[in-house]
């Protein structure tokens, strides 16, 4: 049922996995901390709130990087069935 060469489908899943898990989170971290700084640079005396919004989204931003590499380790290391 499993092609011989399993392990190498493993190891460019998890390749794949990781890249897009951490390009797509650095993007949007990116583009957040930009759109702040331009609200920030309209409306200087709310930095405040815009700040700790801004924290906040970028840290549930980079969780969906650690998300991506969790689902990464767990295609690499666990086995399949009847291998």
């Amino acid at each position: 049922m499993w092609p011989e060469d399993y392990g190498s489908i493993t190891q460019v899943t998890t390749a794949f996995t990781i890249i897009l898990g951490v390009i797509f989170p650095a993007f949007s971290i990116g583009w957040i901390g930009s759109k702040a700084m331009e609200a920030i640079g309209r409306n200087p005396g709310a930095s405040d709130g815009i700040m700790t919004s801004m924290i906040l989204i970028g840290a549930l931003a980079e969780a969906i990087a650690i998300y991506a590499l969790v689902v990464a380790l767990a295609i690499k290391f666990v086995p399949v069935p009847g291998m």
